[in-house]
C-alpha cells in the first residue's frame, strides 16, 4: 500500500471516529417514505397485516438517532401522544428485522438494541465492559478485510458485525455512566 492511499485510509478512519453522529442522524423524508413502501411490500408477500400502529413505529426508528431497545421506541411513542402497545412494537421490531429493514444488536448483555439498517453507514461498536456505553465507528480497511475474506473463501459477503470490547479510558465518565444507569439509556 502506497503512503498517501494508508494516509486516505486514516483520514476516513480519522473522521468517521471524531463525528460519530453522521452514522446515526435522522432518516430524511424520502428514506421514510421508501422504507414505508419496502415494508408494505413485505407485509403484503407474508400475508401480513398492513396496520397503522406498524407503521408508526417504522417512522419512529426512522426518525430516532442511534441505538434503541423496544421500550425506548414504545415510551417515545407514548410520551409523543401515539397509542401503541407494547407488544405491537416488539412484534413489529421483529418484522422489521426480518425484512432487513432494521437491525439487532446484543451489546453483552441479555437486552437487545436495534439501529436502523436501510441507508445507514456500515459502522462497527466499541462497548466497555464497566459501564456499557457503545461508540459507534468506521474504518474502511474493515470494509477492504471484508472483501477480502470474501474473496479467499468464494463467498459474496453482503455485512458483518463486528463489536470491540474494553474499557473507557476516561474513567470520570465510565463511573457518570454507571451510576446513571437505568436512569437513561447509555446507547447512543
Amino acid at each position: 500500500m502506497q503512503k498517501h492511499e494508508f494516509q486516505n485510509l486514516f483520514y476516513k478512519s480519522y473522521i468517521c471516529k471524531k463525528i460519530p453522529k453522521k452514522m446515526a442522524h435522522p432518516a430524511h423524508e424520502d428514506t421514510i417514505e421508501l422504507v414505508k413502501e419496502i415494508f408494505r411490500s413485505y407485509l403484503k408477500e407474508g400475508n401480513q397485516r398492513q396496520t397503522p400502529e406498524r407503521f408508526m413505529v417504522l417512522e419512529e426508528i426512522y426518525r430516532a438517532d442511534g441505538h434503541f431497545d423496544a421500550d425506548d421506541i414504545f415510551f417515545r411513542m407514548q410520551e409523543g401522544g401515539t397509542r401503541v402497545s407494547r407488544a405491537t412494537v416488539y412484534n413489529t421490531l421483529d418484522l422489521l428485522v426480518e425484512c432487513g429493514l432494521v437491525q439487532r444488536q446484543q451489546f453483552g448483555k441479555s437486552q437487545y438494541y436495534y439501529e436502523r439498517a436501510y441507508a445507514y453507514q456500515q459502522h462497527d461498536h466499541i462497548i466497555c465492559n464497566e459501564c456499557g456505553h457503545v461508540l459507534e465507528f468506521c474504518d474502511p480497511r474493515i470494509g477492504e478485510i471484508q472483501d477480502l475474506i470474501g474473496k479467499i473463501h468464494g463467498m459474496d459477503i453482503q455485512s458483518h458485525s463486528l463489536h470491540f470490547y474494553g474499557s473507557c479510558r476516561d474513567i470520570e465518565s465510565c463511573e457518570h455512566r454507571k451510576a446513571n444507569a437505568g436512569k437513561k439509556d447509555l446507547v447512543k
